[in-house]
């Protein structure tokens, strides 16, 4: 693990360059990311991530995906079903919390069986931002409710389907993307609310799940916090909320680095996330020039961060005994009396 780098990088295509090859070996991240221009079919899939990790002659190094199912989903079909989004899940919890918390434990279980197919180790998934009205659609239907308990309920359900099925889930936008009057792929959005109204909603479902492994960060100012930087790079926001009052001590990860919200170059960037207390920075679009940025700036992984990096390992469970076939049939059953 100490001969890990802090971070977390892409790849460009569907398959390794030698340029990539090289670089993973001789830069050593911790672990890798797949987006939909890395995935074409199954057993290119299952190459690819093989790859990463042969590369770096890591073969439990965690590879990560987006699947969420709605929107925000990287694996399509064939290669996996489409998804509802998670506000759907919450529809049916509405009228039914024991079927919609079926439905989101199953949720998360299905997108174990999917992606451990191919090799993946980790999913970017409970979001357990709480919209407000009013604010930028970037989660909208990604959130499973507009209130804490609901997604609480309904992020934790489909955390344990994940685990139960072996794959580690990742608790984003911690702490808290749901006010948001802006797109943080594109601009960096600043959320004036109070510290006490902060408290009452937003940071609830993430002090609920902290005991989980993982979670990322939101690139998002939160003026009665910090008003000068985004929680990715606020020493404040990570030390005195995430890991103070929230209680989250496991490994915290930055959303992508090279989203608009934030600014200056990809070391400034790279040494601001660090030093604000990530554990790891995470870096997307498979841009050589900037992953080359990235890891000229990025430390080896030490310290309370490479516990926290083999704890988040160690928390993998080997696959429960669900049987596939009727836990889809169970599923599309629930969604069925949403639609």
């Amino acid at each position: 693990m100490s001969e890990s780098k802090a971070m977390i990088l892409g790849a460009a295509g569907t398959r390794l360059s030698a340029d990539e090859t090289a670089f993973f070996r001789d830069e050593r991240p911790w672990g890798f990311i797949l987006f939909a221009r890395n995935i074409a079919e199954a057993e290119q899939v299952r190459d690819l991530v093989a790859a990463m990790r042969e590369a770096i002659g890591r073969p439990d190094a965690p590879v990560f995906v987006d699947q969420e199912g709605g929107r925000v989903q990287r694996l399509r079909p064939p290669l996996a079903p489409d998804y509802p989004n998670a506000a759907s899940i919450g529809a049916l919890y509405e009228h039914d919390r024991k079927a919609g918390s079926r439905a989101a434990w199953l949720f998360g279980r299905l997108h174990a069986f999917d992606l451990a197919r191919y090799g993946f180790s980790v999913d970017c998934l409970p979001v357990l931002d709480v919209p407000v009205a009013g604010a930028h659609d970037v989660i909208g239907n990604r959130a499973f409710g507009n209130d804490p308990d609901t997604v609480i309920a309904l992020g934790r359900a489909a955390a344990d389907g994940l685990i139960a099925g072996g794959i580690l889930p990742v608790m984003k936008h911690v702490p808290g993307h749901g006010r948001a009057g802006a797109d943080s792929h594109k601009a960096l959005p600043h959320v004036d609310a109070s510290l006490e109204d902060l408290r009452a909603q937003d940071f609830i479902p993430f002090k609920a799940l902290s005991g989980l492994p993982m979670a990322m960060t939101a690139h998002v100012v939160y003026a009665a916090i910090d008003p000068d930087n985004p929680s990715t790079t606020s020493r404040r926001v990570i030390e005195d909320i995430i890991r103070g009052e929230i209680g989250f001590d496991g490994l915290l990860m930055s959303d992508d680095v090279s989203m608009n919200a934030l600014s200056g170059d990809f070391g400034s960037r790279t040494r601001a996330i660090l030093a604000a207390g990530c554990d790891l920075v995470l870096h997307c679009n498979g841009s050589m020039e900037e992953m080359r940025a990235v890891a000229r700036n990025a430390p080896e992984l030490s310290g309370k961060s490479a516990a926290r990096a083999l704890a988040a390992l160690a928390a993998r469970k080997a696959a429960d005994d669900t049987n596939e076939a009727e836990a889809r049939a169970e599923f599309g059953g629930f969604l069925e009396s949403v639609a």
